[in-house]
Formats: C-alpha cells, sequence, structure tokens
C-alpha cells in the first residue's frame, strides 16, 4: 500500500529540514514524499534540494495560499492514502506511518485515521500543550 505523505511550505527554514528528517526517517517505505513550496525566499528550497532523492515530487512555484498548495500536493498524490505533515511539525516516532498502514490494512472500511498531538516549544523542545482523544 503506497501512502503519499504531502508537505506544503512557505519560508520555512527554521523547521522544514526537521519535517523532511522526519518523514524519510520512517520505517514504511512505500512513502510517496511531495513537497509544495510556494516559492520561498528565505533559502527553505536550499534545504529542499538536498534531500531531492528522497522526495518523488518537488514543486516550487507561487500559489494561492495553503490551501491552494495542499490541492496541488493532493492533484500529484498517486498513494492509497494521502496523509499532510505540516512543514512546522514532525511524527512522533519513526514508526507512524507502519502504524497508519497497518490501521488501514486491517480495516478496508476504515476512510481516516488521526494522532495526539503533542505542542513543542520551538526553542526548547518542551511538550507546552497535548490534544489527545
Amino acid at each position: 500500500m503506497k501512502i503519499s505523505i504531502i508537505t506544503v511550505v512557505y519560508n520555512g527554514t527554521t523547521y522544514i529540514k526537521d519535517c523532511i528528517e522526519s518523514v524519510i526517517s520512517q520505517t514504511y517505505k512505500n512513502i510517496e514524499y511531495i513537497v509544495i513550496d510556494g516559492n520561498s525566499t528565505d533559502g527553505t528550497q536550499l534545504i529542499i534540494e538536498q534531500y531531492q532523492k528522497q522526495i518523488a515530487r518537488y514543486v516550487s512555484e507561487k500559489d494561492s495560499g495553503l490551501y491552494d498548495a495542499l490541492n496541488k500536493g493532493i492533484s500529484l498524490a498517486t498513494g492509497d492514502i494521502i496523509g499532510i505533515l505540516n512543514a512546522d511539525d514532525l511524527f512522533a516516532t519513526e514508526n507512524v506511518v507502519a502504524q497508519i498502514a497497518t490501521i488501514f490494512a486491517k480495516n478496508p472500511s476504515i476512510e481516516a485515521v488521526y494522532g495526539n498531538l503533542n505542542y513543542i516549544h520551538p526553542f526548547n523542545k518542551n511538550v507546552i500543550r497535548q490534544w489527545k482523544i
């Protein structure tokens, strides 16, 4: 089962490297990673280009905002499952995508899954808030 992960970014030099590494370090290997950049001007593109071999599709062009960029990514996706990981987010562990794939494989009628969230302080990396169901 192929899983498409879409990341959209604009001027994200502070966090895009960690986001990309979070995706490419996943133990589940059938990932189509798509990065949509809104034509950043802060060096974001240079960081993304360092990972081009691990990124299936990379587009850098002006867009009309977050949702336009997400729609571009969705239109490029060829996976059985589509996931979105915002540029300032990370997967909690290297097994998250494998766990998602297992859930969908065991329960073919499931249409969506979600996970708990930890909000991390941008400087000291402490958890400042949690969202759990």
